[in-house]
């Protein structure tokens, strides 16, 4: 069995959150305590979604905790593009964390499709 430490899927998740961290904690308190909150939770969401689906040990609740981090990666997303409209985000960290982004959704698609799947060798 692979270790949660070892997929790639959760790696980059836990990057982009912090990602997020770092440059939400760059921002002013009204700020912060706004749209700030909502990036850092969303953003947080992915890993420790995967961590909890991998934790329950049962194919169909492992995807279903899947679904749930891919739900937040869009709404980090969607956080990201106010963010970035409302000036509190460069343009080069933006494009960088959508990026980011782009690929987790490759990865997590690609994890919960492999759930549950016999490994061969």
């Amino acid at each position: 069995m692979i270790k949660l430490e070892d997929l790639e899927v959760y790696k980059v998740a836990l990057d982009i959150g912090e990602a997020v961290w770092t440059t939400v904690t760059k921002w002013d308190f009204f700020n912060k305590d706004t749209l700030g909150k909502q990036l850092v939770r969303s953003a947080d969401s992915m890993a420790l979604n995967i961590s909890e689906g991998y934790g329950r040990f049962h194919f169909a609740e492992n995807r279903n905790f899947c679904y749930y981090s891919r739900g937040s990666s869009f709404e980090t997303s969607a956080s990201l593009q106010k963010d970035f409209k409302r000036n509190l985000i460069a343009e080069e960290d933006y494009k960088l964390l959508q990026d980011k982004l782009k690929f987790f959704s490759i990865l997590i698609n690609a994890y919960i499709k492999s759930i549950g799947q016999k490994m061969t060798s």
